[in-house]
């Protein structure tokens, strides 16, 4: 493959995805989680909200297992694997309010957003634009959402 980049640049591109891609597996079924397992007054708002989340994340997914591939890497894959890797903790199957569930969302999301900032840099340092634009692309939505976490919980 010659794209003009080194293997060794594809490589650390590689794993900062690769750490993205995993936090993004388990954010995803977190978020599924809660949407399936949210009760309380807040349900019909952020059930759909919800929604519009694990949605949105699913097809962050797509893109960087994608991105990764297009560097001539191999993306993580394996649940085994999304587990020993991700950063974002795993929640119960239990039923949980509006409250407590948007927090944990919105912590998750402002680690993203950080993550995101660290991988840019990467990409950017091992000469990869298009791996950083795309990051730089999904940094708004999560920011979006935060913001609106935050607004949310200051009911």
């Amino acid at each position: 493959m010659d794209i003009g980049l080194e293997n060794k640049e594809t490589a650390a591109v590689a794993k900062a995805l690769n750490q993205y891609l995993a936090d993004l597996r388990t954010l995803h079924a977190k978020v599924q989680n809660y949407h399936w397992n949210l009760i309380g007054a807040s349900f019909f708002t952020l059930h759909e909200k919800y929604e519009e989340f694990y949605d949105f994340l699913a097809e962050q997914i797509d893109e960087v297992a994608e991105r990764v591939l297009s560097l001539g890497q191999r993306p993580l894959a394996s649940l085994k694997d999304f587990l020993a890797t991700t950063k974002v903790a795993e929640a119960p199957s239990t039923p949980i309010n509006g409250p407590d569930s948007a927090k944990s969302v919105l912590a998750d999301f402002e680690y993203i957003i950080k993550l995101l900032r660290e991988s840019i840099e990467v990409a950017e340092d091992n000469s990869d634009p298009g791996t950083a634009d795309m990051l730089t692309a999904s940094i708004e939505t999560y920011e979006k959402n935060s913001w609106m976490l935050r607004a949310y919980l200051a009911q």
